[in-house]
This record gives structure tokens, C-alpha cells and sequence, in this order.
């Protein structure tokens, strides 16, 4: 059973969302950490979410492991009876 475009895409849009909030946390310093902050302000808030940089950083790195993983399925590594044995489970 091969792919449709629009499972790619669910998968890839899935993937997505996983790894933004993995890179969400790195690089971000909080007003308490640098010292500084507008009144008024919760500690916690970030002082630069660089945001831009994040979501390009994300959208790479779900490319890579998309490209990754679809490899594996095209070369027989993830189907279902592999898969389902490696967990023990029986098919």
C-alpha cells in the first residue's frame, strides 16, 4: 500500500507540529534570566522568541525526518507485520 499525497501530508503536517514544540524551548531567555523586563510583565515571558528562525529550524528538521522515514517505508523497514512483531503484538 503506497502513500497518497494528502497521507503525506497529514503525516508530514503532523510530524510538524511535533517537532516545533521540541525546538520551542532552545535559544529563549526569560525577562527574570536577563534582568529586564516592561512592568507589569510576567518573569517567565521570553525577552526575543525568535520565532522566525524556530519555525524555519522546524520545518527543516521535520523535512529530514519525513525524507528519513518515508525511505524506510519505501524499502520495506516500516510496514505494518515488522512493525507489529517488533512490539510483540501478533498479526
Amino acid at each position: 500500500m503506497a502513500y497518497s499525497v494528502s497521507t503525506a501530508l497529514a503525516i508530514y503536517f503532523v510530524l510538524w507540529w511535533v517537532v516545533l514544540f521540541v525546538t520551542l524551548p532552545f535559544g529563549v531567555r526569560s525577562q527574570h534570566e536577563d534582568g529586564e523586563g516592561a512592568p507589569g510583565t510576567d518573569p517567565g515571558a521570553p525577552v526575543m522568541a525568535r520565532m522566525g528562525y524556530k519555525l524555519l529550524w522546524t520545518t527543516l528538521i521535520s523535512a529530514v525526518v519525513f525524507g528519513i522515514g518515508m525511505w524506510a517505508y519505501h524499502q520495506g523497514y516500516l510496514n505494518i507485520e515488522r512493525l507489529s512483531k517488533l512490539m510483540g503484538l501478533p498479526f
